[in-house]
């Protein structure tokens, strides 16, 4: 072989690496701002990233994820959606209550923001409307606190003699005082009294749950929050300490022994959730993606639970449920 070309060899050997190195798909970023981690309920990333493989984006091959959880504070949501800008995210995305895409909605005007909230986007001033967004903001609404006069018929329905039903509602969350409105006229006409009690902090439940028994409420409605769905544990044991008949939003509750829980299908959420950040990492403007409204709502039961409450659940009531556990 001759010198010149041994050296052209060796010179192209060396490049090779690099032309290879080139070619690989540069690595996307997503940031998911949320009020609490998902540690507990390790699921529903995995159905958020099952909709992202889908559409070929794989963590560690070409897409990067950037936490960032307030862990119940939700004060320190504003800093960390400024975080997240400056990381330069390629997309955010604000799973939770309304304060987590509002806070990426203040932080940044370019940067697709795509959310998960129970209450409505237009209300909150998170989109323009529901088929045109506008904007950097599309994603999923849950319609959390429409589903609030059903859950008082389902109580009244369980619990017919209850004439005071509780509601524990988390103050800092958006959506509290349009769910106490719903509920009250609800409850009005029910012909029910309700009794609405506000815990900020998992040391606020050993009291709420003692005033709740206290008044003698037939029943509690624990409202939706993604704090409280953290320590639904210690929520659903306060319950069952003071027998108290509890209706929840996620079925989490009722698997870990609550009573009986009516909402949405959040692992649904979180796939549509996963699906539209791939199709933004894709090309599409957030604009060009309705919101996507949840259609799907579950009812589920405990029957061991109501037995220990000495419940008698209606046969009815059995009939509609999605899942009865027993």
């Amino acid at each position: 072989m001759k010198r010149r070309d041994f050296i052209t060899l060796l010179g192209g050997a060396a490049a090779w690496p690099l032309g290879a190195s080139a070619q690989q798909p540069a690595m996307r970023v997503i940031g998911l701002l949320g009020s609490t981690s998902l540690a507990d309920r390790p699921y529903l990333l995995a159905a958020f990233r099952g909709s992202l493989n889908a559409l070929n984006f794989v963590e560690g091959k070409n897409v990067v994820f950037e936490y960032r959880w307030a862990e119940g504070q939700y004060d320190r949501l504003p800093a960390l959606a400024a975080e997240m800008v400056r990381r330069r995210v390629d997309v955010v995305v604000a799973p939770g209550p309304p304060a987590c895409a509002l806070a990426a909605k203040a932080a940044t005007s370019s940067i697709p923001i795509v959310f998960m909230t129970g209450g409505d986007p237009i209300m909150l001033g998170l989109v323009a409307s529901l088929n045109r967004p506008g904007g950097n903001l599309t994603g999923v609404s849950l319609f959390n606190v429409a589903l609030v006069p059903k859950q008082l018929e389902l109580v009244r329905e369980l619990v017919p003699k209850a004439a005071l039903v509780a509601a524990l509602v988390y103050p800092s969350n958006p959506n509290t005082e349009t769910e106490q409105r719903e509920l009250k006229a609800a409850a009005r006409a029910l012909g029910i009294e309700v009794d609405v009690l506000r815990a900020s902090s998992e040391r606020d439940f050993p009291a709420a749950f003692a005033t709740i028994s206290q008044r003698r409420a037939g029943a509690v409605i624990v409202s939706y929050d993604a704090f409280f769905a953290s320590v639904r544990d210690q929520l659903v044991r306060l319950a069952a300490r003071y027998s108290l008949p509890t209706i929840y939003h996620w079925r989490d509750y009722t698997e870990s022994g609550g009573l009986m829980s009516y909402g949405t299908n959040v692992e649904d959420a979180y796939r549509q959730t996963g699906t539209y950040v791939g199709k933004i990492l894709q090309g599409a403007k957030p604009t060009d993606l309705p919101v996507w409204q949840q259609t799907k709502f579950e009812l589920v039961i405990n029957l061991k639970t109501a037995k220990a409450l000495g419940l008698e659940v209606p046969p009815t009531l059995l009939a509609r449920a999605d899942e009865v556990i027993e």
